[in-house]
């Protein structure tokens, strides 16, 4: 473990690790380059990240200056974010899937200088908004074809490429040095680090203010509570790390321990990048693991017969295992014999498939249902499930390595407290700490509320809404309704997303969703039932199982009619919602639903990009749908 000054930055974090626990020439980034792995040292990386510091203090960026990020993951996004971090400037990191009016809003409203540019599909955007961002500079393409895009005539902004930009500072660094050092050393915890703009699923993006300490003070604590983690592992980093989960949980954490990162070339490479890299430890969102579960059911009981019956005993002979492992007991000499079995026919090939080596993955972004990690806990695949928010840091409470609680977000990390409130009277109903854990607490559920040192400096310039958000005592309300479960936090949802039927009975959509999410055939659903007599839902199918199914071409997905309309494929999704509707109470059934051809869409503005439901957006598109919904229902009684 590594020891932490009390008073850490970010740009600390890694200058420790080269002083402590690896030699400068040791690899810290991998990435891959003409269809070759490379190996980038923590020399290579903190000489580039000077080189960075040198350019911008040779033109006058100063310390609270917010500097912008709109580039996949990479070494670049690391020489950058270390280059300006250590002189004081501002990480504001721009998802890169926002349209131009959102992009152009967060350029202005944090008063970008300088933005790092990823690929021209990106850079073109940039140009196009460019002339509307009053404070914007320099414009920085990271990718040599940006010479064969044309730029506006008359853009009064300077255009570098960031090899150049480099390049420059290289020559500079030697004149630079000691202002470099100096500004890193003055660099205080309470000082901001980054502005990260929520997505919301409503109103205005807001600028989520995160100090140096509110980062250093999140990894420490994670480290802590996760001890495994050391210098030795190697993270596949494949998350945005426009997002905070991505940014604490695997770029600071690395930072701060050592570890090797990795980076996936893209989503669609990632299972040949895992199989490649071999990583230890990896961050991961619910729905990647869903789709592995997904794939692996699918894979093992296809063709029935005898390869269906030993996979399907496997996955039995896994949970016997685990269960007597988390009740502390020492499973018998057959079961153990049986595991040996059931991991050699079955487990270990699809470990293969993550690398052979991961110590665990990391969850978090959303509730992981409970079957699924379940599912990855019998075949001996260790899923931690975190929580929090943009505005926490990320991290509130973590899964502890050796106990697993399935369908909670783990336990409350030092530091901190969470309190469950009463969504109407606004009585405490409890209070918890990591030094309060019992491993049989549980109480009623509530909002989850926060204070301590995960919890953000406040709004970038909307001090009303930052007062809003934070109450007099300092507790942070997070809009989420939760409770403790065997002194673990427990999510139900969120309080936005709470149907209060014609009846009166409250609904949360995620855990009754979860559980029409075992279907294979169903990818996501939407439910609806606010002030109505029932619920419905509008369904995303799984489109690989339908294909298959009814035999299907890509073309079949890109007619003009948004809903899917034949009566055999109605039936076949609702063969599977009559029958997971019987482990529901009758209130929270799907009585009716309509199957739409394609996902939600970021660009029609209907999901966020962190791939969150923007409620009212869809409840006032598909307006018309709904309402048929209702005029004949379903009874999936």
């Amino acid at each position: 473990m590594v020891s932490f000054n009390e008073f850490s930055t970010v740009p600390s974090l890694l200058r420790n690790v080269v002083e402590n626990i690896h030699k400068p020439e040791e690899t810290f980034l991998i990435h891959k380059k003409n269809n070759e792995w490379e190996n980038i040292s923590f020399k290579q990386t903190l000489d580039t990240a000077d080189a960075v510091a040198a350019f911008f203090l040779s033109k006058g960026i100063a310390k609270g200056d917010r500097m912008g990020l709109m580039i996949e993951n990479g070494p670049d996004y690391v020489y950058y974010d270390q280059g300006i971090q250590q002189i004081g400037a501002i990480n504001v990191s721009i998802y890169p899937t926002l349209s131009e009016q959102e992009v152009e809003y967060i350029i202005n409203d944090s008063g970008i200088k300088a933005i790092l540019i990823g690929n021209p599909f990106l850079y073109k955007k940039i140009l196009k908004i460019a002339d509307n961002c009053r404070h914007l500079q320099y414009i920085i393409p990271a990718f040599a074809e940006y010479t064969k895009t044309t730029v506006p005539q008359g853009l009064n902004k300077t255009i570098i490429s960031f090899e150049e930009l480099i390049k420059e500072g290289k020559e500079l660094v030697s004149t630079y040095q000691v202002k470099i050092k100096e500004t890193r050393a003055i660099l205080r915890p309470s000082d901001t680090s980054s502005l990260i703009y929520t997505s919301g699923t409503t109103g205005t993006p807001k600028g989520v203010m995160l100090s140096h300490s509110n980062f250093v003070e999140n990894v420490k604590v994670c480290l802590q509570q996760i001890p495994i983690i050391d210098e030795t592992d190697v993270f596949l980093s494949f998350l945005p790390l426009s997002h905070v989960f991505e940014r604490t949980a695997t770029y600071h954490v690395c930072c701060a321990q050592g570890c090797k990162i990795a980076y996936a070339q893209s989503l669609e490479l990632l299972a040949k990048n895992m199989a490649e890299i071999k990583p230890t430890v990896m961050s991961c969102v619910p729905r990647l693991l869903e789709r592995i579960h997904d794939k692996a059911i699918k894979s093992g009981t296809a063709e029935g017969g005898l390869k269906a019956k030993i996979f399907l005993w496997a996955l039995e002979t896994g949970q016997n295992y685990r269960h007597q492992i988390e009740a502390g007991k020492t499973p018998g000499i057959v079961l153990a014999v049986e595991k040996r079995i059931a991991e050699k026919l079955v487990f270990s090939k699809i470990k293969e498939k993550t690398g052979g080596r991961l110590k665990f993955m990391i969850s978090g972004g959303a509730a992981l249902p409970k079957n699924v990690g379940e599912f990855f806990g019998n075949l001996g695949i260790k899923i931690l499930e975190g929580f929090g928010l943009t505005e926490t840091s990320p991290v509130m409470s973590v899964t502890e390595y050796d106990r697993q609680v399935y369908g909670t977000v783990g336990r409350i990390i030092p530091g901190i407290e969470v309190a469950i409130q009463h969504i109407e009277s606004k009585e405490m109903i409890s209070i918890q700490t990591h030094e309060s854990f019992a491993a049989d607490f549980e109480c009623a559920e509530g909002e989850i509320i926060v204070r301590g040192h995960c919890v953000m400096q406040g709004y970038f310039n909307k001090p009303a809404e930052t007062a809003e958000a934070i109450d007099k005592n300092n507790w942070f309300h997070t809009g989420d309704i939760g409770r403790f479960y065997k002194g673990n936090l427990q999510i139900t949802d969120r309080l936005k997303n709470m149907i209060v039927n014609a009846y009166g009975k409250n609904v949360y959509p995620t855990p009754v969703e979860n559980i029409y999410l075992k279907s294979l055939k169903i990818e996501s659903l939407f439910l609806i039932g606010d002030k109505r007599e029932y619920l419905t839902a509008i369904i995303i199918p799984n489109r690989e199982s339908l294909q298959e199914k009814f035999n299907l071409s890509d073309a079949y997905f890109l007619q003009p009619d948004i809903f899917i309309n034949e009566p055999e494929i109605i039936d076949w999704i609702g063969q599977d919602i009559r029958k997971l509707s019987n482990e529901l109470s009758k209130f929270e059934r799907i009585k009716n639903f309509r199957i739409k051809r394609n996902p939600f869409s970021i660009d029609e503005g209907e999901i966020t990009p962190t791939m969150k439901i923007k409620r009212k957006v869809v409840e006032k598109i598909y307006a018309e749908a709904i309402n048929e919904l209702y005029t004949e229902a379903v009874d999936a009684d």
